[in-house]
């Protein structure tokens, strides 16, 4: 995508006592995602020491600060002004991240479902689920739960009537008309298509999850045997997940 320089106009709120909400248009687009993105990249370059945490999705950030040494009208100036002062986008470093997805039916525990509601073939359904980079829209309701946009509208469904208790970590899932990945153990309706060995999200690390809004994930299918070997890498602590520049 090639990013042109767009500027909005943005609301600023308090958020309780030490934080600010700042909206962008209420719509889920790239171009906003990524002009967010770079907001975000200025603020951490600035090194504003009052400001304590930043998080951000699909059309907003949240900026945590401190009370004690900034308040909100001077803070909500600082950062207007810093937002009217950008030049470009392209100067965020963007990834797509690849993941590795076993779809046999050991882990697709809802593979033959869909392949009947969609009147295809399980096969089919693994090559168009792995045809498209998916945009990282947010990362939220379970710690590195990634909010993806792209799914084909081909693999649209519904959530399960009945949501699973427990849903294994790792679980690849088609929820409505999005698709994601259960970062652990946890209840949930997503329609189960498969399961990846490697984990995005380790709270042990200094930075738990690396991917961001903005980046985008491509799945590809791995075997049994493939699946057994990453995931014991991934216990090693050898596996690095593949990640290429996302240009433009």
């Amino acid at each position: 995508m090639n990013s042109k320089l767009i500027s909005y106009n943005l609301e600023f709120k308090q958020f309780g006592k030490e934080a600010i909400l700042i909206e962008w248009p209420q719509e889920i687009s790239e171009t906003i995602l990524l002009d967010i993105r770079y907001f975000v990249s200025e603020i951490k370059k600035n090194k504003l020491q009052y400001i304590s945490d930043i998080n951000f999705v699909y059309n907003s950030i949240l900026v945590m600060y401190d009370s004690q040494q900034i308040n909100f009208k001077t803070l909500k100036s600082i950062l207007h002004n810093l937002y009217l002062k950008k030049k470009s986008t392209n100067n965020v470093s963007k990834f797509v991240w690849q993941i590795p997805v076993c779809y046999d039916e050991i882990y697709g525990l809802d593979l033959h479902f869909l392949a009947f509601e969609k009147q295809c073939t399980i096969e089919e359904i693994i090559k168009v689920h792995c045809s498209t980079n998916y945009l990282v829209y947010g990362i939220g309701f379970l710690p590195g739960f990634l909010y993806l946009g792209g799914l084909a509208r081909e693999l649209y469904q519904p959530r399960r009537v009945e949501p699973r208790l427990k849903v294994p970590k790792g679980s690849v899932g088609i929820g409505g008309t999005q698709t994601g990945i259960y970062p652990k153990n946890s209840p949930g309706g997503w329609q189960i298509i498969g399961k990846t060995p490697i984990s995005v999200f380790n709270i042990k690390n200094e930075r738990p999850i690396e991917i961001e809004p903005g980046d985008k994930i491509h799945f590809f299918s791995i075997s049994m045997n493939e699946f057994e070997i990453i995931e014991n890498k991934c216990k090693a602590g050898i596996y690095e997940i593949r990640k290429e520049i996302l240009d433009g």
